[in-house]
C-alpha cells in the first residue's frame, strides 16, 4: 500500500516507520532539522516493542509524493485545515484520508473539503516523542490505530485499509463500527490529562497520586461524558472509570504533548481540547467549571506562543 504520512512527529513518524518495515511503501512529510536528518540517516524508532532503523522516502510538500492510497495526517489539530487543503497532488480516484488529531474535530474538517466516502474517522493511542531529528521514541502506551467509516458512509474503504495494514509488528489495529465513541473515548482522557498536566506541570504519576489533584482530573473527565452525552455520542456509564482506569495504567513519569508544547513555549492544542468541551459545553448549556478554568488559566501561554500577546515571566 503507498501512504503518505503528513507529520512525521512522535505519532506519524513511529506508525510510519512501523508501516515502513512491515512493507508498505511510505513517504514522510516533515520539515526543518527532521527532514533533513531522515533523508540524510534515515528514521530510528526506539520503543520497548522493538527496536528499528530505516530508509524511508521523505518530503516537504505533496507535490514531490504523487498519488498514493492512504493519507495519514499526524499534524498537531491546529495544523490540520491547511495540511489537508494541500493534499491534491497526493489524492487518487480511490485515495483515502484519516486524521490521527488529539480532540473530535478532526474528521469533520477532512469531511468538509474532500468527499465523504473518502474520508475516514480514526484515532490512536501511543506516547511518543521526536527525541532529536530523525529519531522517535516511543516510551509507553500500547500503540492502537482505530479505524471506521463516518456516520453515512460505508464501511468498504474502512475495511480494506484495515486489511492491508493489519499485522504490522508494534501496531495494534482495529476497525470500528462506531468510530466517533471511539474517538470520545480518546477524548475522555486527553483532554482533562492534557489540562491538568499543564496547569500542574505534573508528570501523570503525581497527577493521580495527589488526592485533590486526582479529584479535579475525575471531576474533568466527568465533564467530557456529559458534554458527549449532550451531543448523542453512544458513550457507555462505564466510560469516566474506563478513562480513569487507563490513567492509572499510564507509566508515571508520562505527560501529554500538550503539556510539553506549554513548556517548550510552543503553540499548543489547547483549542482543540479544553477550548472545544468549553465551546460544546456553551452550545448545548452543560456545565464545564473544571475545564473552564483550565481553559482561562492557560489562554494567556497559548497567546504569547501564537505572538498575539507579550508578558514575562514562566
Amino acid at each position: 500500500m503507498r501512504i503518505a504520512i503528513v507529520g512525521a512527529g512522535g505519532v506519524g513518524g513511529y506508525f510510519g516507520g512501523r508501516w515502513a518495515e512491515a512493507g508498505h511503501e511510505v513517504t514522510l512529510l516533515a520539515r526543518g532539522p527532521h527532514l533533513e536528518a531522515l533523508r540524510a540517516r534515515g528514521l530510528t524508532l526506539h520503543s520497548p516493542l522493538g527496536q528499528t532503523r530505516l530508509r524511508v522516502p521523505a518530503e516537504e510538500a505533496a507535490e514531490e509524493v504523487g498519488e498514493v492510497d492512504l493519507i495519514v495526517l499526524a499534524t498537531k489539530a491546529w495544523q490540520l485545515p491547511a495540511a489537508a487543503e494541500g493534499l491534491g497532488p497526493m489524492v487518487g480516484r480511490d485515495t483515502m484520508v484519516v486524521g490521527l488529531q488529539n480532540g473530535v474535530e478532526a474528521a469533520g474538517v477532512l469531511a468538509g473539503l474532500l468527499p465523504h466516502d473518502r474520508v475516514l474517522g480514526g484515532t490512536c493511542r501511543i506516547m511518543s516523542f521526536i527525541q532529536e531529528p530523525g529519531v522517535i521514541q516511543h516510551v509507553g502506551v500500547d500503540p492502537t490505530v482505530v479505524l471506521g467509516p463516518l456516520p453515512g458512509s460505508e464501511g468498504g474503504g474502512a475495511e480494506k485499509v484495515f486489511e492491508e495494514l493489519e499485522g504490522a509488528r508494534g501496531v495494534t489495529l482495529r476497525l470500528s463500527d462506531d468510530i466517533e465513541s471511539e474517538i470520545w473515548r480518546k477524548f475522555l482522557f486527553i483532554a482533562p490529562v492534557s489540562g491538568v498536566g499543564s496547569v500542574t506541570r505534573a508528570p501523570i504519576g503525581v497527577i493521580r497520586r495527589v488526592p485533590r489533584v486526582r479529584e479535579v482530573l475525575e471531576r474533568a473527565i466527568h465533564e467530557v461524558y456529559q458534554v458527549g452525552v449532550a451531543k448523542g455520542v453512544g458513550l457507555p456509564g462505564s466510560s469516566v472509570k474506563g478513562a480513569m482506569q487507563f490513567i492509572d495504567a499510564v507509566p508515571p513519569d508520562g505527560t501529554s504533548s500538550m503539556q510539553r508544547d506549554f513548556r517548550d513555549g510552543r503553540r499548543t492544542e489547547l483549542e482543540a481540547l479544553s477550548g472545544a468541551i468549553v465551546r460544546f459545553g456553551a452550545d448545548l448549556a452543560v456545565d464545564v467549571p473544571v475545564h473552564s478554568m483550565l481553559y482561562a488559566a492557560l489562554l494567556p501561554l497559548e497567546l504569547r506562543a501564537r505572538g498575539t500577546l507579550e508578558f514575562s515571566g514562566t
